[in-house]
């Protein structure tokens, strides 16, 4: 009955409350499905600091759910736990830039109240961008989802319209877009080159160690979520309007790289007009770690030296043209 009574009042407060686009599948929400054809590239590249299972009590640990390899490419359910106040730098197949309307969109995992479809239980980031992997600059975000009683890490849903500019804000499948255009007088980035997208998990609790939107207000999201798949969970990062640096992207999907994982060695294959291939091997920071040249439609690469982790494959041959894969070394 009590948590009924909570459901109730945070149900209340958020109608009274709410402002911003609702939740996905309402009139007037923002989210953006997976399958839409605005998205013409995905992360890439990743590297992920880990958050605590819970914040309060840092000898829990932190968590374990996922790794870099599961958050590149299209959305897939495969999710990246951050855990409280963890982070996680993204790059792409070129640089995003601020065209019409959204540029990007973040992927999480919330799931709709099976009673209200306005209502849904949601875990937040804040988004953050650089155009030069240093500087990084926050998306203003806004909260006003009522303070008065903690929302505990299960049980309890909250409404997208009282959320604005916080990754996270709609349900699996569908994108949490960002705009450029918002900080495009901002000193210090060029909009008109992103280079990283950079997420930071909302610690949700309204006490003690607490997050705070754009205005100072105190943003109550699930706290604790004290297991290994706490936090913000990421499933993909998608670019809607983004330069690709002048080089035809034939795609991630034209290499096929086996086996993957590997251990000591990796073999690719090309599309039967691929002819002189460049082929660079990138880790997860961007630093390129291997350069070598291939003839033909396949070829293989040592990679035993080199440390456990997501690595991208470029190859560009002699017409300029571009193929891309991904392979995780263990």
């Amino acid at each position: 009955m009590k948590k009924l009574l909570l459901l109730m009042a945070l149900a209340v407060g958020n109608t009274a409350w709410g402002q911003f686009a609702p939740q996905a599948g309402l009139p007037g929400s923002t989210a953006i499905p997976a399958a839409s054809s605005s998205f013409v590239a995905w992360a890439n590249a990743c590297t992920v600091y880990r958050g605590y299972i819970d914040i309060a009590n840092p000898g829990a640990g932190v968590t374990t759910q996922g790794d870099e390899s599961v958050v590149v490419g299209v959305p897939d359910g495969s999710l990246l736990s951050l855990g409280d106040s963890g982070v996680i730098v993204l790059t792409f197949p070129g640089t995003i830039y601020n065209g019409p309307g959204p540029d990007f969109a973040v992927f999480e995992n919330g799931f709709k109240n099976p009673s209200n479809d306005a209502m849904a239980f949601l875990e937040l980031a804040f988004a953050e961008v650089s155009s030069d992997g240093v500087n990084y600059f926050r998306f203003p975000a806004t909260c006003n989802v009522p303070t008065t009683t903690q929302i505990p890490g299960s049980g309890v849903y909250t409404d997208a319209s009282l959320i604005n500019n916080l990754a996270g804000k709609y349900i699996a499948g569908y994108g949490t877009p960002f705009d450029l255009e918002e900080l495009k007088d901002v000193a210090g980035l060029d909009v008109n080159n992103i280079t990283h997208v950079r997420l930071v998990d909302v610690i949700g609790s309204v006490s003690g160690h607490a997050s705070k939107d754009h205005e100072g207000r105190v943003i109550n999201d699930p706290y604790p979520t004290n297991f290994p798949t706490g936090g913000f969970d990421l499933d993909a990062v998608g670019a809607i309007n983004i330069h690709t640096t002048g080089v035809p992207d034939v795609g991630m999907s034209a290499v096929r790289i086996f086996p993957n994982p590997a251990s000591d060695r990796i073999s690719f294959s090309l599309p039967a007009h691929t002819i002189q291939q460049h082929v660079s091997i990138i880790a997860a920071t961007g630093v390129v770690v291997s350069r070598f040249d291939a003839a033909g439609d396949t070829g293989a690469a040592d990679i035993a030296h080199l440390p456990a982790g997501v690595y991208s494959l470029c190859i560009t041959d002699d017409n300029g043209s571009r193929c891309m894969g991904r392979f995780v070394k263990y």
